[in-house]
Formats: structure tokens, sequence, C-alpha cells
């Protein structure tokens, strides 16, 4: 591969991440992002799972834009009229139980901080969470995470992370009689394990062994959350309410933010000290946090996710090649009989970009919320000829 003088600048004073595509994105629009030769491509990972309103949405971009001319920063030493009105417009699409809000920068900075909450609250350090669940890169956030190969090259790691089988019920019931559990740490919807769930009892089980131990349990909706799966929060989805929820990703429409989700008790029971942020919460995020929830109520995205991506999963059931769509909404996986790195890179050469997952077999797709049938067709006309092509 050729790099161009972007790649190559980035590739010299910038530290490795991830492995990225070869792609110089420059500008976008909706669904739509442009390369610095003026190719376009359709996104449908959005940033990994960033741009739920859609690349550079004029209502989110005119309201960063406003407050960047107005009071860009103080931290949360003082009252902000921003913060108020995001906290406020948070709160009334928070489900009941959730409706204090700790505002911070990341996912993997908004799990850290529900771990301590769960540690602290319950007054035990045990915290279970599952194999294939990823909740961030820091060495808190890594010590929760089920995925081997990020956590186990780092160490010494935070200890009393137990971690068991994704569905296992029965496995958890009996860890929470032999050792003390603060917490159950897990994502609703494992995305990057290949966009797994379990069944409504499974939930609803977890509820109940909290209930009964005195553990808080933790939904880590930083993907789940904010529209994703066709509802605002997967929180309160089979009559679960969590005790704490942790957002970022689509929560700011691209701009870097985190928050927390808590219950009144938990709220009640925080003093000042136990948290802190210099970052969060800042007016230029919680503008556009605010301009992203207007954009999902009053361009009713809510009933797009659901409607369109049922439309996709019907199409994609008469594909060849496709074995099933997993996930709820635009959280969507697809596993294929091959390999789906293959369909990944050939779709790429047709200027549609995918994500891929820890299963080998199985591409996600993370688009923006506003992703519509024609763009879908578009892109199910390609997958066909991708498949047929690769035999």
């Amino acid at each position: 591969m050729t790099l161009t003088q972007t790649q190559l600048v980035e590739e010299q004073y910038q530290l490795k991440t991830y492995k990225k595509f070869p792609l110089t994105l420059v500008r976008g629009e909706d669904v739509w992002v442009w390369d610095e030769d003026g190719t376009r491509y359709l996104d449908l990972y959005g940033g990994h799972a960033v741009v739920s309103t859609g690349h550079c949405h004029p209502r989110v971009v005119e309201a960063i834009k406003s407050q960047a001319e107005r009071f860009m920063f103080f931290s949360n030493l003082v009252y902000n009229d921003t913060r108020a009105r995001a906290a406020k417009a948070l709160g009334e699409v928070a489900p009941e139980g959730l409706k204090h809000i700790f505002f911070i920068n990341s996912g993997a900075e908004a799990n850290e901080n529900a771990i301590k909450l769960a540690r602290h609250m319950s007054g035990k350090s045990g915290i279970i969470s599952f194999e294939g669940g990823f909740h961030g890169r820091t060495i808190g956030a890594l010590s929760a995470t089920g995925i081997s190969k990020y956590r186990e090259a780092f160490s010494p790691r935070i200890d009393k992370h137990f971690f068991l089988p994704f569905g296992d019920l029965d496995a958890v019931a009996a860890l929470m009689e032999k050792e003390e559990i603060g917490g159950i740490l897990l994502e609703p919807i494992q995305s990057m394990a290949g966009v797994c769930m379990a069944e409504p009892a499974y939930y609803q089980g977890l509820r109940a062994l909290c209930d009964k131990h005195g553990a808080m349990l933790i939904y880590d909706e930083v993907q789940t959350g904010f529209g994703r799966t066709g509802t605002f929060f997967f929180s309160s989805r089979y009559g679960v309410t969590p005790d704490l929820a942790t957002l970022a990703k689509g929560i700011a429409s691209g701009m870097p933010m985190g928050a927390i989700l808590t219950s009144d008790d938990i709220a009640n029971r925080i003093n000042y000290g136990d948290l802190g942020t210099t970052f969060g919460g800042g007016p230029l995020a919680s503008a556009a946090l605010e301009a992203t929830i207007q954009t999902i109520l009053e361009e009713d995205l809510l009933d797009n996710v659901n409607q369109q991506s049922e439309y996709m999963r019907g199409k994609l059931a008469s594909i060849d090649g496709v074995v099933e769509s997993l996930g709820l909404g635009y959280l969507m996986g697809i596993r294929f009989e091959r390999p789906a790195s293959d369909v990944q890179k050939a779709l790429l050469k047709k200027q549609i970009i995918t994500g891929l997952s820890g299963d080998d077999h199985v591409m996600r797709l993370l688009p923006p919320l506003t992703l519509k049938q024609q763009e879908i067709d578009l892109f199910l006309n390609a997958l066909q000829e991708v498949l047929s092509a690769l035999g």
C-alpha cells in the first residue's frame, strides 16, 4: 500500500491504535463520507457507532458553533446554562429510576467510575463481567474486559474481577454464593464479540441476583444507548432497570462525551469529592448532546431505526451466503458462510465502510440512525454482487 502524505504524517507522529483502513477522510454529510480525492463512501460503521445523527448534522453543527462563539469552557466548579439544559434533556429521555447523571468524557471512563461506585455503594469489591464483553482499554476498564487478547497483554490488573460465560445464569448464581460480589457489569448486546444477545430471562435473572445479594447491576450502554437498538436505551427492556448505565459514543454525535445514569438511591449516597472531572459536561459537548437528543426526537429517528432495520433484516434473509442477522436495530451483525473480512474488503472496494467483530464470520453494521431505505438498497445490491463474485 502506498501511503499519502497525510497518512505518512500520521504514521510518523501518532502511536499505533487501530489498524487503519487505507482511507483519508476529510468530509462527511449524513451517511456519506469523502476522502481527500473526492471519492464518496457509504458509512455503515459510523466511526465506531458514534455519529448517531449522521455526519455533520446541521442542528448539531450549529449548536457547537453557536456555543463556541459564546463560551467554550469552564469546569464543574461553576454552574452552566448549557450543561443544565443538556442534563435536563438527558434526564427526560432516561429510563425511570435512572434520572441522575454524571457527565464524563468516554466509555472507558464511564465504566471505571461505574465499577468504583458499585464497589463503594455495596461495600464489596468483587465484580462479575462476561467472556466476550468489552468495556475499554484503561487499566480499570480493561480489568473488566472479557476479551483475553486485550486484557492479558497488560498486568498487573485490578483484582477481584471474575469472568463468566455470557448467558449462563447458573454460573452467576453459583459464584455469588461463594464470593463477595459488589456489581455485575455487562454489555446487554456484546458488540465486539459478534453482536451476541441473551434471552430476556437472563437479564431478569441478573436483576434478581443483584437484589438478592446487595450488588449493583451495571449496563454498559456505550453502544446500545442513544437509539441504536430502536429505543433510547436498552435499560428497562424486558422490565429490567439497572442501578447504573454507562453511556458514550453516540451521545453527542461525534463530540467526545460520556455519562453515567444512576438511581435515586445511589445519587442520594454520593458525597462531594466522591466523583470529579475537569472536562466532563463541558459546554461544547453539552451543546452537542442537547442537539443530538432534539434531533433524535424531532426527526423520529427511533422509528426510522426500527422500520429500516426490520426492512434490512427481511432482505438479508433472502441473500445467498448470509446465514443470519444478529442484534437489534442498527446494532446489527451479519453472519456469513465465509470469513467476514473477505466481504468487508470487497465492499470497501465498492465504497462501502463496514466493521468486523471477534467472530470471524460476523460483520458489524453500526450506521448513523438516519440511514434510509435508499442507502440500504445500495448496500444490499453491493452485498449480493460481492457474495456472488466471491463464490
